[in-house]
């Protein structure tokens, strides 16, 4: 069903969109859907941090913890 809409048709469709609503409408939701799409992109850099953080102390505290006497039987 959309695979027909072209160029002609998609401007159609903004001629359309912008009679109904009027510019000043349009570009106060434009406005906000730039916002939304900002607050989307803060959000996944924060859970992608907190992801690497996570990541971070889970190999920190895979840490050798054997004593240091013990480590030198071993070489030996």
């Amino acid at each position: 069903m959309l695979n027909n809409i072209g160029l002609p048709g998609l401007l159609l469709i903004a001629v359309v969109v912008l009679v109904l609503f009027g510019r000043g409408k349009i570009s106060s939701l434009m406005g906000e859907v730039g916002k939304g799409i900002t607050s989307f992109k803060k959000g996944v850099a924060e859970g992608n941090k907190e992801v690497e953080d996570a990541s971070n102390d889970a190999a920190d505290s895979a840490r050798d913890v054997t004593p240091q006497d013990d480590k030198e039987k071993d070489k030996a």
